[in-house]
């Protein structure tokens, strides 16, 4: 909190874009998770947007705080697309921590199964394992044969990229008769790593340790080997807020993951992911003081189509706040295509008489669709995180 203020000052001043959304907020008031939580949310749908329409001008479309030259090694992109700015600080991604908690050392050899066409997966793992004292094989993604050749002849300490492609080198390791024994450790990303597949990369000798990171922001959080969720990275603020909103849920509660990164070259503010998490309580038991968080649960987008219609979570979180007895709603869209039910579920603390159609008014005036109301007691719905649940049969 104590370095927030000068972060919102360096996007207000450096980053045209952040000017313009942050108007009229002083960065001196900004010292709190209270107080920033009163900021908008820019989700990547919106970044996107902004950067498309202000392209003709900047590339960046006024978010980046470091134009081309020295301070500004490369540029990727996402899709959509999306260009990101890599500046020129070391461990500009602060992947460091997140490999030497997987077991990486200084002096050891990282195979890297990272994308290097385009996107920064390959670059923001290289500048952590250069960060940490690390050599980097170039492997990128594909080239299954010429990868298990470069292990077998290279014997690096360990591997980085998506789970599925250390899956798929070593069967096909396996297949070959190849023995891979220096390949003892993984830092895996870019996609879910259940625990079944976790324990089988295990039973090859391999321990996989998961991190979640994006293009726009680096690293996120971290496992440990107490497999507990993940540690968050500390140049960073994570709040996880309701879908469709910029309100912060309990403790506990599934929500989307928003990020306001302390990086001044790219100071994104109040960044919403789309992914979905929790926050753990407690503490990591290997002794790191950070906020855990549950790891990745999914997306928070759920927008849906019902009758020609689209329904936004923020549709429902606006009806949810005309009414104080209201604490968590659960839009079902039910029935085969063609045929669309909509029913919003209410938990409430009370239920007073014409509640129910008090709140099916406001679900016609805000989505202007008809839908049936069902009010519930408090803690009655699933903690997942959906605001809008699509039980349509596709059949």
């Amino acid at each position: 909190m104590g370095a927030l203020p000068k972060q919102i000052a360096q996007a207000q001043t450096a980053a045209p874009a952040f000017a313009k959304i942050l108007d009229g907020v002083k960065p001196a008031d900004i010292t709190s998770r209270e107080a920033l939580a009163r900021l908008p949310v820019t989700r990547k749908s919106e970044l996107l947007a902004l950067q498309q329409a202000g392209r003709a001008s900047d590339p960046f479309g006024g978010f980046s705080a470091i134009r081309f030259g020295p301070r500004m090694l490369r540029v990727f992109a996402s899709p959509g697309t999306i260009y990101e700015p890599e500046g020129e600080a070391r461990d500009y991604w602060r992947t460091a921590r997140a490999l030497h908690a997987a077991g990486f050392r200084s002096g050891e050899l990282v195979h890297n199964c990272f994308s290097y066409h385009m996107t920064p997966a390959g670059a923001i793992m290289e500048s952590g394992a250069r960060a940490l004292g690390c050599t980097v094989f170039a492997g990128g993604t594909g080239q299954t044969e010429q990868q298990i050749d470069a292990i077998a002849d290279l014997r690096p300490a360990g591997y980085a990229g998506t789970p599925s492609f250390l899956k798929i080198i070593l069967e096909k390791a396996a297949e070959r008769n190849v023995a891979l024994p220096s390949l003892t450790k993984a830092l895996v990303s870019g996609e879910a790593c259940p625990p079944s597949l976790r324990d089988w990369i295990g039973e090859r000798g391999v321990t996989a340790t998961q991190c979640y990171a994006t293009a726009d922001l680096g690293l996120i959080a971290y496992e440990t080997s107490a497999r507990e969720g993940l540690v968050l990275d500390e140049s960073m603020i994570v709040e996880i807020v309701r879908p469709g909103t910029g309100d912060p849920v309990p403790e506990g509660e599934v929500g989307e993951v928003v990020v306001t990164t302390l990086n001044p070259d790219y100071p994104l503010i109040r960044f919403g992911t789309g992914d979905l998490s929790a926050v753990l309580p407690g503490r990591c038991p290997t002794g790191r003081t950070h906020t855990r968080i549950k790891g990745w649960l999914g997306r928070a987008d759920q927008t849906t189509k019902v009758r020609g219609m689209f329904v936004h979570p923020g549709q429902v979180a606006g009806i949810v706040k005309r009414f104080p007895e209201a604490q968590r709603a659960r839009l079902v869209v039910a029935g085969e295509m063609g045929e669309d039910r909509m029913t919003l579920k209410l938990e409430c603390s009370a239920q007073p008489e014409g509640l129910a159609e008090r709140v099916a008014e406001a679900v016609r005036e805000l989505t202007k669709l008809r839908g049936d109301v069902e009010l519930v007691a408090p803690g009655s719905l699933p903690n997942d995180g959906k605001v809008i649940e699509d039980a349509r049969s596709y059949r």
